[in-house]
């Protein structure tokens, strides 16, 4: 199994394309995945090319991406183009870099909150989906969905993978994005596995306050959703997809108020066996309290603060990566 990096996981860094390479191979890792175009900094195909010769000096493999792709969904970046277009577009891309997927994503949690129920966000990513489906098989890629921020739980994505047509869309399973969607991260690899294309995987620590629950992503090794398992049974059942990081860790836990009756008007397709699994981790969990402190005396808006979040990004994803390496046997040393 090959450790990659997603490289969101860097994105307060303003490197360039050429540096995020650098530093992935310095890491060890092995694939190398531009979740978005503003990673690359162009889509010329000149600086494309460029791009790939130096990830195959390096030997990493490249997955690339872009965002929502639902024309109804708040994430949605109508100034790119029509969702179809902006999809065509990447898959240039990514058969240009040699990546076998493109990524993309319905939306996030709000998508659930909005005037326009869910279920007509999901058609309309389906529908764009299928509108590229000969361009898709011509290339021979694949459209990896995400769980995205808190849009779908994973059998909503595997129900709409399946519609769409598993011959060209698939997912990239995200552990961390789970949890958001009030889902035991391990039960939601389960469901997704036989269409996982790739991954984006972090920890998290889930653990319940008064009123509902309490989920935060945390430093690999230091939450309670049983990372190296899941690892094992991402090895287990996606064979040769990469075990790509994208290490956010936040500073403070999303609230999830379900014990509020009115909080279920959001979340009304949860089905009761995915929220118990859920409610389980919650009852096996604790606060996280190892939250680094940053600069004494600076304030968060502050230029020190600023720039201690700067550096511990970096900070995370090595220990992310020194975790992988010796815990869970993933990169080169």
């Amino acid at each position: 199994m090959k450790l990659g990096l997603d490289l969101f996981s860097l994105r307060s860094q303003n490197w360039t394309a050429f540096e995020l390479l650098d530093y992935s191979a310095q890491l060890g890792v092995e694939t190398a995945h531009f979740s978005e175009p503003r990673f690359l900094g162009s889509l010329e195909e000149s600086h494309l090319d460029r791009v790939k010769a130096h990830a195959d000096r390096l030997g990493l493999d490249l997955e690339v991406g872009f965002t929502s792709i639902c024309e109804t969904s708040h994430r949605f970046e109508p100034e790119h183009g029509t969702p179809a277009a902006q999809l065509r577009r990447m898959l240039q891309v990514a058969r240009r870099l040699g990546s076998p997927i493109v990524r993309c994503f319905l939306g996030t949690s709000e998508d659930r909150e909005g005037p326009i129920p869910l279920e007509q966000h999901i058609e309309n990513t389906i529908k764009t989906c299928k509108a590229v489906r000969s361009e898709a098989l011509d290339l021979g890629l694949k459209i990896a969905v995400e769980n995205h921020a808190g849009d779908l739980q994973s059998r909503q994505l595997r129900m709409l993978i399946e519609e769409a047509g598993p011959e060209y869309v698939g997912a990239l399973y995200d552990a961390g994005n789970a949890a958001w969607t009030l889902e035991d991260p391990l039960r939601a690899l389960e469901t997704l596995a036989p269409h996982v294309l790739t991954s984006g995987m972090r920890d998290s620590a889930i653990w319940e306050v008064p009123g509902g629950g309490a989920v935060q992503w945390v430093p690999m090794g230091s939450g309670n959703v049983e990372i190296d398992k899941v690892a094992e049974r991402y090895a287990e059942l996606c064979p040769g997809k990469a075990f790509s990081l994208e290490i956010i860790t936040t500073r403070t836990a999303r609230i999830f108020g379900y014990w509020d009756e009115t909080f279920w008007r959001h979340y009304r397709d949860v089905p009761a066996w995915a929220f118990a699994q859920f409610l389980r981790r919650a009852r096996s969990g604790s606060p996280y309290e190892d939250v680094p402190p940053g600069p004494q005396g600076a304030s968060p808006d502050s230029p020190a603060f600023k720039q201690f979040l700067v550096d511990q990004e970096r900070r995370d994803v090595e220990q992310a990566v020194e975790y992988c390496r010796t815990t869970l046997g993933l990169g080169r040393g």
